[in-house]
């Protein structure tokens, strides 16, 4: 599961210098790539085996991006990145930024969660080539590859979330926050749930954008999730003038292209951007096909050309999938070693495959998410968790919550499941969103509804109107 960016269209005049005091004194001046201002990094370092203490140590990267007052500044913000896999500290661009208005009152803490960005990072080096993006997700070889590699490296099973939280905990205290505001999406909102369950006395509140409960055993309700989005997808399709009048036959058209696939896979004739580059013969299987319709829904603009590719596909085209397809993706900026600790620790030994086999049987998208995640973990060490970590989190805190209505990995009933059990939460559901609101119109209706929750603290009297106004792109058709 994977994060878009939350962007907002108000941006505040640039912070005023101010020297650091407190737990901020312990970090330095930096600059990072793509950013104007100054902002403050360091590393705290944590033991891998938590319970021991003992052996390898993990330097956990840190960024925090200072509020714009000092010296009036309200509780902090600390972001969760999704996946799992995906660094925190990416995030920073949008908070030195667009998003720059959630620091008039407020210091963002990016933290890399073990296992990500700068923080002893679980990947191998791939090269992308065109192979790369039409293989399988967790190739055996690369499989076996990565996890030889990093356990030079790494204890495999000290990557779950709830040691990550643990870590996040002792970062807040070592920057001297008594308590914080968790912002995550995705992935991300797990791990709040997870740090609101381990921590309940730390968190002022929280905001989570497409909610990943503790017991969603990833990836076991991904194609069902998908099949409804895409349903959803179709039938705006169907509705819109332009998209119909050009693909009358949208829903016989997927069916098609998917039924051609599941004979024999597509052999493509490709020609790499680039004069010198040869033109050479690429396979498309029907479970790679789908998986990356799926995983374009996540994102209104790529959404909006899925039924011209579907189309052409159906004809035996696949110019214009392989277009999108061959270009980087969700995939290349999250940790693959990272998100098997997590997922085959926490998701897919839960996982009863005849139940799987009952919710996907007659799934457009099938079977292929459950059967390549679960033949990786069977390669991969498993790590212990909590015996209550499937339970739903309780927690009087307010909580702010954000579903998509079109999103394909973490619909809204997974936002109404976490809030039944948090009494000061809110659900908005936002009509036209995926996986996020990259692709609406005005995306920064989100950021102030999140700020003016951080400064009321409390859920229940916003103005979550702007929502219904958040527009999907216009389809292409050509």
């Amino acid at each position: 599961m994977t994060t878009g960016v939350v962007v907002l269209l108000v941006v505040v005049s640039a912070c005023v210098k101010q020297r650091p005091t407190g737990g901020l004194s312990k970090l330095k001046p930096c600059r990072l790539p793509g950013i104007g201002e100054e902002l403050l990094c360091g590393k705290l370092t944590v033991f891998e085996n938590r319970e021991t203490r003992t052996g390898r140590t993990i330097e956990l990267n840190i960024v925090v991006l200072p509020a714009v007052n000092q010296k009036t500044k309200a509780e902090p913000v600390f972001n969760l990145a999704g996946g799992p896999g995906a660094s925190s500290v990416n995030a920073a661009g949008f908070y030195a930024g667009p998003g720059k208005e959630y620091r008039r009152k407020h210091d963002v803490v990016c933290v890399d969660q073990r296992g990500t960005g700068e923080s002893n990072r679980l990947a191998i080096w791939r090269a992308k080539t065109a192979s790369y993006y039409l293989s399988e997700m967790f190739p055996i070889d690369y499989v076996k590859r990565m996890r030889h590699a990093l356990e030079q490296r790494a204890d495999l099973t000290k990557y779950t979330t709830s040691i990550a939280m643990d870590d996040l905990d002792e970062v807040r205290a070592w920057l001297g926050y008594d308590r914080i505001n968790l912002f995550g999406e995705s992935y991300g909102t797990q791990a709040a749930l997870v740090y609101m369950r381990r921590h309940p006395e730390h968190v002022h509140s929280a905001i989570l954008l497409g909610v990943a409960p503790t017991d969603l055993k990833m990836p076991l309700h991904h194609s069902e999730s998908a099949a409804r989005a895409m349903d959803l997808l179709l039938g705006e399709c169907e509705r819109d003038a332009k998209c119909n009048a050009a693909f009358p036959q949208i829903r016989d058209d997927w069916k098609n292209v998917l039924a051609q696939l599941e004979k024999q896979p597509a052999h493509v004739e490709y020609s790499p951007p680039g004069k010198s580059a040869a033109p050479t013969t690429v396979e498309i299987q029907r479970g790679v096909f789908a998986e990356k319709i799926r995983s374009w829904m996540y994102d209104r603009d790529k959404g909006a050309r899925i039924p011209l590719i579907v189309h052409h596909a159906a004809g035996g085209d696949f110019a214009l999938f392989l277009q999108q397809a061959i270009a980087p993706s969700i995939p290349d900026f999250l940790a693959d070693g990272m998100y098997l600790s997590v997922t085959c620790a926490e998701d897919v030994p839960f996982i009863n495959h005849e139940e799987a086999a009952r919710l996907n049987g007659n799934n457009p998208f099938g079977d292929y998410r459950v059967s390549q995640q679960t033949r990786a973990c069977g390669m991969w060490p498993r790590g212990e968790i909590p015996a209550d970590f499937l339970e739903p989190v309780r927690s009087i805190a307010p909580v702010l919550i954000f579903s998509g209505n079109m999103d394909p990995v973490t619909p809204p009933k997974y936002g109404e499941e976490v809030a039944r059990h948090l009494p000061n939460s809110r659900h908005v559901i936002i009509p036209e969103a995926g996986h996020g609101v990259d692709g609406l119109t005005d995306p920064g209706c989100i950021d102030r509804i999140a700020i003016e929750f951080l400064e009321k603290g409390d859920a229940k009297n916003l103005d979550v109107s702007c929502v219904e106004r958040m527009a999907p792109p216009p389809f292409v058709i050509k």
